[in-house]
């Protein structure tokens, strides 16, 4: 049995889950929601696309693969391990995905992650997105430190990092397996406070 924390939690246990996973929006028109079964094609599509499958080594094999994960993205909201929406205009049209996970409520901690639809890049949406979820977490949810990890050769994922206030922490070497080989992560940080 372990022994009980010296200091309170950051966030307390069963608060998350007690409501239901937010709806999100920010400028320009996008609502950030959880998945719905009928994204499917969407989310099974975007993973057709070269640049997401060469930065995301795991990848749904089927569209009923695409609802089995759906399905664990809302156990780990039931289970205060994490959270994943569509990024979405309006609602209805998926743009791109952003996610939470690793929830570490005793001390405030998740990880980021991002995709955005080859249609979709190069007008702010994932900078938006990570914004308006960084936002909710460190301010409303009560996060106090925020994560993400993208490979030091893209750049595109580390220009949003910086944008969205996430400074480079470092470098964690040969770590994450790709197609390609093994690549070198950067390690981008926000916490609560910071400009």
């Amino acid at each position: 049995m372990s022994s009980p924390l010296s200091t309170p939690p950051t966030i307390a246990a069963g608060s998350l889950a007690a409501r239901p996973q937010p709806l999100l929006t920010a400028p320009e028109g996008l609502v950030l929601r959880p998945w719905e079964p009928s994204d499917a094609p969407a989310f099974f599509a975007a993973y057709q696309d070269p640049v997401i499958r060469h930065w995301h080594p795991r990848q749904p094999a089927t569209e009923d693969q695409v609802k089995e994960w759906f399905e664990q993205y809302r156990q780990s909201w039931q289970q205060e391990k994490g959270a994943s929406w569509a990024v979405t205009r309006g609602g209805d049209e998926v743009v791109g995905r952003i996610a939470l996970g690793s929830f570490n409520l005793d001390a405030g901690l998740a990880g980021c992650a991002y995709w955005v639809l080859p249609a979709a890049r190069g007008v702010g949406i994932a900078l938006r997105a990570l914004a308006a979820v960084s936002a909710w977490a460190l301010d409303e949810a009560g996060f106090h430190r925020l994560h993400l990890s993208h490979s030091t050769r893209n750049d595109a994922s580390c220009r949003v990092a910086v944008k969205a206030g996430f400074r480079l922490e470092g470098t964690k070497r040969g770590e994450a397996p790709h197609a390609d080989g093994r690549h070198d992560m950067h390690l981008h940080a926000r916490i609560r406070g910071d400009a």
